[in-house]
């Protein structure tokens, strides 16, 4: 045999037997996590286990912070000192993980909850290495809400709790539809950024539900759309609406439209109740909460306007 042969012959040979060895591994660990799972399956009578879970942007975390307990936290991106989260407090001694692929499949998680965490491959990406994905969706309507919390909850292990928060989102959504009048205050809601929103939004699902008219959704307007100033000067709200003022990576600079000399004027002359920004930032039951204080606040700041 020629020293060309053999060197090809004993590489072959030891490519040969490191495939060998790696099939034996995966069989060791495949018939490992098969008698752990054999031994850790639920005993006859008793419930299943619920899900170990890792929650990827500041939305998911609202749900699995009110869903989950504490135990099947494995990770969420936010901590309790995070302006955009209405439940920061919550977050208190919760364990912080990056949404980096690598930090998530360190932790095991048998969920993944997402709202745009990850990016828009994260489903894929996650479900191909057999970590099941629970998206939240974009909800537009307290209908929506519903269905969010109902599925997140389920798949959470906690139907009972989503069932909890539904009926808390439906009694303050009651309470702040007993408090409306037939004369429904005409309001413009305003953000740092220059737009507003008209119909087809939960913007405009929290200022229904608070008994107000929302003027950028007149004449079937829809989503989010530029502050109408020209038409803010020939027929001024009753009441102005702010939200996002409170964050503090929304200031409003010099060129933001809300510094323009009309809008200035109606915010200095025309009653104004300001929303806090983390209750708007994610579809969530606790925007039926925002409704009703916005109800009550406006009937405060009406009453008060000579």
């Amino acid at each position: 045999m020629s020293a060309g042969l053999r060197i090809w012959h004993a590489g072959a040979l030891g490519l040969c037997r490191r495939q060998a060895d790696t099939l034996i591994r995966l069989r060791t660990l495949l018939a490992a996590a098969l008698g752990a799972a054999a031994l850790a399956g639920p005993s006859q009578g008793s419930e299943p286990a619920r899900p170990r879970v890792v929650s990827l942007d500041y939305c998911a975390d609202q749900y699995v912070l009110a869903l989950a307990d504490d135990d099947q936290i494995l990770g969420i991106s936010t901590g309790p000192d995070d302006a955009y989260s209405a439940m920061r407090s919550h977050a208190a001694g919760k364990p912080r993980i990056r949404e980096a692929a690598e930090d998530v499949i360190a932790l095991e998680p048998d969920l993944v909850v997402r709202s745009f965490g990850g990016g828009t491959r994260a489903r894929t990406f996650y479900e191909r290495l057999g970590i099941p994905v629970h998206d939240l969706g974009f909800a537009q309507s307290f209908d929506d809400i519903r269905q969010t919390v109902t599925a997140t909850a389920q798949a959470l292990g906690q139907p009972e709790r989503g069932a909890a928060l539904i009926a808390q989102m439906d009694a303050a959504l009651l309470a702040a539809g007993e408090q409306t009048t037939e004369d429904r205050p005409a309001v413009l809601y305003v953000t740092p950024g220059g737009v507003t929103s008209g119909a087809g939004t939960l913007v405009h699902e929290i200022l229904v539900a608070a008994g107000f008219e929302n003027v950028a959704a007149r004449g079937g307007a829809s989503g989010w759309r530029d502050l109408p100033l020209e038409r803010l000067v020939l027929a001024p709200p009753e009441l102005i609406v702010t939200g996002f003022f409170d964050m503090p990576m929304n200031r409003v600079d010099h060129w933001s439209p809300t510094n323009h000399p009309a809008l200035r004027e109606q915010l200095a002359e025309t009653p104004t109740i300001h929303l806090d920004g983390a209750f708007l930032s994610c579809g969530a039951w606790f925007m039926a909460d925002v409704a009703l204080q916005a109800r009550r606040r406006a009937d405060r700041v009406l009453e008060e306007r000579p």
